[in-house]
């Protein structure tokens, strides 16, 4: 594909877990990915040179997501090096898992900042920005069906990004461009393995009826179904990949 026809696809919080699973995934699709880091670019540029070896197009771009003006820079840049955006893939998100009486201003606070504000920073972008006919998908979480102690917080800015799905699919009538979220369970990255006793992972393997953690492919493989041509008539839904847990 040439720099006009190949599909561009900006990944959030890419350098590593499941958002490097879903850059591979979409590059071995044909797309053209962009692996956006918000501090440690060692990962980035090695995920970066990895795709291009295996002969695909990638660029790593540092951005914060909670920051506007670095959201609008990482599209200036990413139009400026593949000449335009076409699916955006909110994956950046933090989580402390604190009960709502011992949460802090200052935990509470960014996780809003990130998972919240920078979804809304990035998918406002995307409105103005992406070109007909493509897709944002954003990621929300399975505690939004599960509810469970610990988890208030983070639940909260995942249920806000679960609204903004809907409301923003609505508003992009006539453009083609598609609004979903995917919801994962747990899932086997270093993120959800730290701090966890065997004891416990074991036990969270077996609550989907599925008995399995997800794995990050599972993930990138329902990203790759919804901005793919398979998934042009699935619009404002939010996904439950994590086995039947809820």
């Amino acid at each position: 594909m040439n720099k006009e026809t190949q599909q561009v696809a900006i990944i959030t919080g890419s350098s590593r877990g499941i958002g490097a699973a879903v850059a591979q995934r979409l590059a071995g699709d044909g797309f053209a990915v962009v692996i956006n880091y918000s501090g440690n670019a060692a990962p980035a540029e090695a995920l970066t040179q990895q795709i291009v070896r295996e002969g695909g197009k990638a660029l790593a771009l540092q951005a914060d997501v909670s920051d506007p003006a670095a959201v609008r820079a990482l599209f200036d840049n990413t139009e400026q090096a593949f000449g335009g955006v076409d699916i955006l893939v909110n994956n950046a998100g933090i989580m402390a898992n604190t009960t709502i009486a011992e949460t802090d201003d200052a935990s509470f606070e960014r996780q809003i900042a990130i998972n919240l504000k920078g979804s809304f920073n990035t998918m406002r972008e995307a409105g103005k920005r992406l070109r007909n006919g493509g897709r944002i998908i954003n990621f929300s979480s399975s505690v939004v069906g599960t509810l469970q102690p610990s988890y208030g917080i983070y639940a909260a800015t995942k249920a806000g990004v679960e609204a903004l799905t809907s409301v923003l699919a609505k508003e992009l009538r006539g453009r083609n461009i598609t609004v979903n979220a995917v919801a994962p369970g747990p899932t086997a990255t270093d993120l959800f393995f730290n701090g966890k006793s065997q004891e416990l992972i074991d036990r969270l393997a077996k609550i989907a009826p599925l008995e399995r953690l997800g794995q990050p492919q599972d993930i990138a493989a329902t990203v790759a179904f919804l901005a793919g041509a398979e998934g042009s008539w699935i619009n404002g839904q939010t996904l439950r990949a994590n086995g039947g847990m809820v």
